[in-house]
């Protein structure tokens, strides 16, 4: 890793002895927030916010490939005049970190490698943010070259905070997205929270979509997967939901990403062919949401998309604090029960506090949800608990 020079040095110095001046003074400015499809999510208000505080800077995003769609459709220039196919940032630059490791050693490897990191570091930011808050992504962070890197002080993984030129106190308890919005106001101390949030509209995906919807009046997405085996509500009663919601006019459509096409084919089999199961892009899943009615399901990546595009939302939780992760911004309903403790262990079968949450209890918040036009803070701290 290069040192940097006495002249970068000073300019560190003098922003860690005035942290409200020059904030605003950056013309390029490099976000970094890998993955996964949720976390990026949970960012993404805090992007905005930057975006409106500077408008006249070059904002930039380091993310995996995988993810890369929530920025930027995958046929549009990752570089350029911002458009509503790149509509938050004006460059993208993805790692595949995953791909890497399975062959460390190999040419390839190290070919995309080199490039991908030269072009970052080509830049020449003047200024770096990770949100992410690990060792590579502080390393990745300072490997840009930006003078100044600012990171959590007390970042999920406590040896990247060493990286880190400016380190940012947040509010432990406060939501994900509260905290990436007190991490962004250290760059600009006068950002607003109320900026617009703008996905990525893929033209194709658009029109895949439509004809997809197009003869459905309205409909629900369902989405039985999670990150671990402890946070899936079971498909069977994902099947009995769908029965009860297809009776009320709604037609559920069971999202499902790779490795889990047996999941969604068990809640197809248990709501007795009523529902339909439909895998797609990350562009078409944010087509997809956009138009649906409400979306149910856990603590997981689609679930935020939903949010963030102001979906209703109804939120099976279990092992992880809807405090924290839960829908934020939109029309919701939490449904947890007190019997619920929040770990993070990944564990293979679904949480206990998790199976004590019915059918008729989602079906029952799905009516309600749908019912009510009011919008209002998004964690009463009612929402928390579970809803009869």
């Amino acid at each position: 890793m290069a040192c940097a020079s006495t002249g970068q040095v000073a300019e560190i110095m003098d922003a860690l002895a005035s942290p409200q001046t020059g904030a605003s003074n950056f013309a390029s400015l490099l976000i970094v927030r890998l993955g996964a499809m949720g976390d990026v999510i949970h960012t993404l208000p805090a992007a905005a916010a930057l975006r409106q505080a500077l408008p006249h800077a070059t904002l930039g995003w380091l993310i995996e490939e995988r993810w890369a769609e929530l920025l930027c459709t995958s046929r549009y220039p990752r570089s350029g005049p911002r458009s509503p196919q790149r509509p938050l940032i004006d460059r993208l630059h993805s790692v595949n970190t995953s791909e890497w490791r399975r062959a460390p050693f190999s040419f390839n490897t190290w070919m995309q490698m080199a490039v991908g990191l030269s072009q970052l570091r080509g830049i020449h930011y003047d200024a770096v943010i990770d949100f992410q808050g690990a060792v590579r992504s502080a390393l990745l962070a300072r490997w840009s070259g930006a003078p100044m890197a600012f990171g959590s002080a007390q970042p999920r993984e406590h040896a990247a905070s060493m990286l880190y030129t400016r380190k940012v106190l947040t509010t432990d308890r406060a939501h994900v997205v509260e905290q990436a919005l007190e991490m962004a106001r250290s760059i600009a101390p006068t950002l607003t929270t109320e900026s617009d949030l703008n996905l990525p509209v893929d033209p194709e995906a658009e029109i895949k979509i439509a004809s997809l919807t197009g003869e459905l009046k309205k409909f629900a997405i369902l989405n039985p997967g999670a990150g671990w085996g402890a946070k899936r509500w079971p498909p069977e009663r994902y099947g009995k939901l769908a029965r009860a919601l297809a009776q009320d006019g709604l037609t559920p459509l069971v999202n499902y990403g790779p490795s889990e096409d047996l999941l969604a084919g068990a809640v197809e089999q248990a709501s007795d062919g009523v529902a339909k199961r439909v895998t797609c892009s990350i562009s078409e899943l944010i087509a997809l949401t956009r138009r649906a009615s409400v979306f149910i399901g856990g603590d997981t990546g689609p679930l935020h998309l939903a949010a963030a595009l102001k979906i209703p939302v109804v939120a099976i939780f279990g092992p992880t604090n809807p405090a924290r992760n839960g829908p934020f911004g939109t029309r919701s309903v939490v449904l947890r029960s007190a019997n619920s403790v929040t770990d993070h262990s990944r564990h293979l079968e679904p949480e206990q506090g998790l199976l004590e949450i019915t059918v008729d209890e989602v079906v029952a918040a799905t009516r309600s949800l749908l019912q009510s036009s009011h919008i209002g803070a998004p964690y009463p701290e009612a929402l928390s608990r579970r809803v009869r």
